[in-house]
């Protein structure tokens, strides 16, 4: 077990040992106890040297911002809207530059071999994704 500042990190089989029970029994509670919603991020590597690692963010400034986004992107958006919305959320200086290129490359059109209706719920689904991760960062202790 390690831990420093916002960050603690698991081994699994050592804590699957203590409480007498399967690795994969200590990430499903981990997991459903340290929630996004709850202010934590966390990271699993299963395998020999496996670990469970949580992590404590706090919420982006512009939290506010980015829960609109979501509201407005619905069940499915073309790749226009996406973008404005991408642009909307740089010029609010709520992302970067760098962060606003890979976010329109990842919702380009050119990504999903699908009908017109499928891919625009697919691009719905991956930008309130990337959306739902900018809400919050690390600490950086």
């Amino acid at each position: 077990m390690r831990s420093g500042n916002e960050l603690l990190e698991i081994k699994r089989s050592e804590l699957a040992k203590q409480f007498q029970c399967v690795p994969s029994q200590i990430n499903y509670v981990i997991s459903t106890r340290f929630t996004l919603e709850k202010g934590y991020i966390v990271e699993s590597k299963r395998g020999g040297g496996g670990y469970i690692r949580i992590t404590k963010v706090e919420s982006h400034e512009d939290i506010a911002l980015f829960e609109h986004m979501c509201q407005l992107i619905g069940n499915k958006i073309d790749q226009q809207t996406a973008q404005n919305i991408v642009f909307r959320l740089y010029e609010e200086e709520a992302i970067t530059r760098r962060e606003a290129n890979l976010m329109m490359s990842a919702l380009d059109r050119a990504h999903y071999k699908s009908t017109v209706a499928h891919r625009d719920e697919i691009r719905a689904n991956v930008l309130k994704a990337m959306i739902e991760t900018l809400k919050y960062k690390e600490n950086e202790t």
